[in-house]
């Protein structure tokens, strides 16, 4: 039964980040916005639903570990294993505004979250204000596209659309996406009910669960997305959903769940994984910055990088 339940969930998540995928790009070119923009916002935000769900019931029920575990662990995965394992698939363009705005707004989000952590505790008025700042990001990103001085307001020939291929109608757009997102959702929940229940029964404790196995669980929404994305060359897919997803973690899930209840911060989180995840964040954007791209060998080191830390996670 697990085994056939995992098999379900693969399939809903790979189809569903085609369909999320096919109406992002399209609702992008129908309402003359990039299909950057949308991957920073509705296409980011979708794919994080299984974040916000997990994150906010464990601040419900007072399990914090499970709620900064997550959030953490998904942006470290969202990083090292999303985006290394998209730019194997394909190598990943990105334009020099993708890295000066949006790549840094996600690193002052990560350097936020790494200040809190010392702090021992993200209360609620820091939850507040989390969200407050995300509001004025997605403002300032709305209207620098619109003012056509967006970072994705020029996008690359081959991740233009053919003028022979027609653009989806706009409710067309938007059913595809819908169906995409709910397809992300059971998926993911699909997978994660067997891992975490997995892992309990192993004994172990639910800070590893929520940085391993729930992180991961909850990002392959945006796995499948960047996937499909990279081998259907829309890049600025790719890329903007994981740096997209990695502020709306930060500031969006994590402002939610504080602000439905204030989140003791582990020590262990502190002084390891709040750090793995901003060098992460730090590692990408001279990779993105070279070339303005990110290629095999170093979606290969980001693999590595993954690999080693989760290592050290059940290891260490």
């Amino acid at each position: 039964m697990m085994f056939l339940l995992t098999i379900l969930g693969l399939t809903l998540l790979f189809g569903g980040g085609e369909l999320l995928v096919r109406g992002a790009v399209g609702l992008a070119y129908r309402f003359k916005l990039s299909p950057g923009l949308i991957a920073l916002t509705v296409v980011a935000w979708g794919t994080s639903t299984p974040e916000l769900v997990v994150s906010l019931q464990a601040s419900l029920q007072n399990r914090p570990d499970i709620a900064l575990g997550n959030v953490i662990g998904s942006n470290i995965a969202n990083i090292l294993l999303i985006l290394g394992s998209a730019a194997l698939v394909r190598p990943l363009r990105c334009l020099p505004r993708v890295v000066w705005r949006d790549g840094m707004a996600m690193l002052a989000a990560s350097l936020l979250l790494v200040g809190l952590a010392w702090w021992g505790l993200v209360s609620r008025g820091a939850g507040l204000g989390m969200l407050l700042i995300l509001a004025g990001l997605l403002w300032a990103s709305y209207r620098a596209e619109r003012r056509g001085v967006g970072p994705s307001s020029a996008l690359p020939p081959e991740e233009r659309p053919a003028p022979n291929l027609p653009v989806p109608k706009a409710w067309t757009a938007a059913g595809l996406a819908a169906l995409g997102l709910l397809a992300l959702a059971g998926g993911s929940q699909a997978l994660i009910s067997g891992a975490v229940a997995l892992a309990r029964a192993a004994g172990v404790s639910e800070a590893v669960i929520g940085l391993s196995l729930v992180s991961v669980g909850t990002s392959l929404p945006e796995m499948a997305t960047s996937l499909v994305a990279a081998w259907r060359r829309q890049a600025d897919v790719a890329v903007g959903n994981v740096i997209g997803s990695n502020i709306f973690n930060t500031l969006g899930i994590l402002g939610i769940s504080a602000a439905a209840g204030p989140l003791a911060v582990n020590p262990a989180m502190a002084q390891v994984d709040v750090w793995v995840m901003l060098a992460a964040a730090l590692a990408l954007l001279p990779f993105l910055a070279t070339g303005w791209r990110l290629n095999r060998m170093e979606g290969g080191v980001l693999l590595a990088g993954y690999g080693a830390y989760l290592a050290w996670l059940f290891h260490g």
